[in-house]
């Protein structure tokens, strides 16, 4: 139906001289555009609504999501069971560090790159590419024949790694509607958290029973189905893109090449800083204040031709300066930290306190994975009926810091019903808001910038990760050199850091065995007082995440935000 005559159109008629002609036309040009421009919005909201996946395809995208983000995690976590079987093949004690930074590096270099990927190219064969990457890494480590050899292919696995996650996050936030990705987000992160449950279980088998190279070729066959499934399906968009020719015709202005330039080095720096301050220098030592400092001037130069750049920047400023924005990824960040801290300590209790094996200190953390797996689920759904993230993020805050403040009680006489009860409680908040900061992220931008806002998201959570953990080591290893000489003074505090949890109770006297312990001890507690501000940090930061109705009413997603 032609659109109507607005009145000023009409006073507009041309008089007997014609003078108001030229006026009625462009008024008339206006409505008949403003008309087009709702047609066409029209047009691509019903686009859009039939691109979204259902029935047996949706499954399969979850399925093969949900997989790749397993092998993540499970990559994660499976290599701390190989290294010792490493160092023993390539007598290369020295490099354990770079097998773990490598990878980090790597990722951290190209992370705020995959969001303009996404961006600009079809986010199928972005995933799919960023995952062959992943998979060469991985088939390297398998068949290193030296310690240098390994590390390369730690670093590939680590570029392919970059833009996983994000791409997970991206390829499920276009397949199904905002109303129905909390459910859905839930399984694919809770299933996908199993894996750093699962990885000292399956790498102590595997280097048991096979060999540490199994520990990488196992990405092998399972990334084969994934590559199959993902090949099968015509996985949609955001929105539509150009092809990839015209794309990459235009890469300068299209991914700010320059500012990656900048970023890439500034990164490596800073992460290279965080991996030798305490082990191979000390904090105070010049290789590490100059690293930091390269590391702060370099940043500033990016930050400042982000700003140039204005919205077509790496990590656009008129988005981060968003709130919901920019307190997410900082909720992220402390809650990623407080996540690391525990991943990593709480096995170091087991082992090295309780005397459990490498197999057993995996089972012994299954009442916080399980629990967390459970409630991440709960929370999707709840979120769907309810709407309102902030309540369950909140939540998650209040827990968190309530389990990381019982973790400090630890000692080598907690019963194990107190340390099982703990770990749910910090289960049950961790799957109350894991997902959160990502809905929020998703329901409160356009599509289009979804995947640079899920790059900067996820960074942001792999640097606190980076940070709090090189604080942790800093804090257990300095503890340790202060409490272990007033418990074994006849013990090198330094012997007894190089033996590791599963060796150092073969340094003392059985009679001073108590005394080390309780040490060891002293010392982690003191790591979870660090995770315990951390989630105290967390708490504060998601009460400024804002309110926001993400359910489907009458027929379309409508939301509301409110400020607090």
């Amino acid at each position: 139906m032609a659109p109507s005559m607005t009145r000023e159109a009409y006073h507009s008629l041309p008089d007997e001289n014609g003078d108001s002609t030229v006026s009625f036309q462009m008024q008339a040009r206006t409505i008949e555009k403003e008309a087009d421009e709702a047609a066409a919005e029209t047009e691509r909201s019903v686009t859009n609504k039939e691109e979204y996946m259902t029935g047996f395809k949706l499954g399969l995208i979850l399925v093969s999501v949900t997989i790749v983000c397993f092998l993540m995690m499970l990559d994660m976590s499976i290599l701390a069971t190989a290294i010792p079987y490493i160092t023993d093949d390539f007598h290369s004690l020295l490099d354990v560090g770079w097998y773990g930074s490598a990878y980090q590096l790597a990722c951290a270099a190209l992370q705020p790159l995959t969001g303009k990927v996404y961006t600009h190219l079809s986010s199928k064969w972005s995933f799919l590419a960023f995952f062959l990457l992943f998979e060469v890494g991985s088939a390297i480590c398998g068949a290193a024949v030296s310690s240098s050899m390994l590390i390369i292919g730690r670093a590939v696995a680590g570029l392919g790694g970059s833009g996983l996650m994000n791409g997970g996050l991206t390829i499920l936030s276009s397949s199904v509607p905002p109303h129905r990705q909390p459910a859905l987000l839930g399984i694919m992160m809770a299933l996908g958290y199993l894996g750093i449950a699962l990885g000292p279980l399956i790498g102590g088998a595997l280097t048991q029973y096979v060999s540490w190279r199994w520990c990488f070729y196992i990405n092998l066959p399972v990334g084969g189905v994934v590559a199959i499934l993902l090949l099968m399906l015509n996985v949609p968009d955001q929105v539509v893109k150009p092809g990839w020719r015209k794309v990459l015709g235009s890469s300068l202005s299209h991914f700010d090449l320059i500012g990656f330039s900048i970023f890439a080095p500034a990164a490596a720096m800073f992460f290279l800083a965080l991996q030798y301050g305490g082990n191979q220098y000390p904090w105070k030592s010049a290789t590490v204040i100059g690293l930091f400092c390269g590391a702060a001037v370099t940043f500033v130069l990016f930050f400042e031709w982000e700003r140039r750049q204005g919205d077509d920047a790496m990590i656009p400023f008129s988005m981060v300066r968003n709130r919901i924005v920019w307190s997410s990824s900082l909720t992220m960040f402390f809650f990623s930290g407080s996540v690391f801290i525990t991943g990593y300590y709480l096995p170091i209790y087991f082992q090295a306190v309780l005397g459990a094996t490498p197999i057993m200190s995996g089972v012994d953390i299954l009442p916080n994975i399980l629990t967390q797996m459970v409630m991440t689920m709960v929370a999707g759904r709840l979120l769907e009926r309810f709407g309102y993230y902030l309540p369950f993020i909140l939540i998650c805050g209040v827990l968190n810091a309530v389990a990381s403040g019982l973790l400090t009680l630890l000692s080598p006489t907690t019963s194990t019903g107190r340390w099982v009860g703990y770990q749910i409680i910090l289960g049950v908040g961790r799957g109350m808001g894991l997902t959160m900061p990502i809905l929020a992220i998703q329901n409160i931008l356009p599509k289009p910038q979804i995947p640079v806002a899920m790059s900067v998201l996820v960074f942001t959570q792999n640097l606190g990760g980076a940070i709090f953990v090189a604080f942790a080591q800093a804090i257990f290893t300095n503890s340790l050199r202060q409490t272990i000489p007033k418990a074994v003074p006849s013990v090198s505090p330094d012997a007894i850091i190089a033996a590791g949890p599963n060796n150092m109770r073969n340094l003392v006297p059985a009679d001073r065995l108590e005394n080390l312990l309780g040490a060891y001890s002293t010392s982690i507690d003191h790591v979870f007082f660090l995770g315990l501000g951390i989630a105290v940090a967390a708490l504060l930061i998601s009460s400024m995440m804002g309110w926001k109705d993400i359910r489907k009413k009458d027929g379309m997603n409508e939301s509301t935000d409110r400020q607090s």
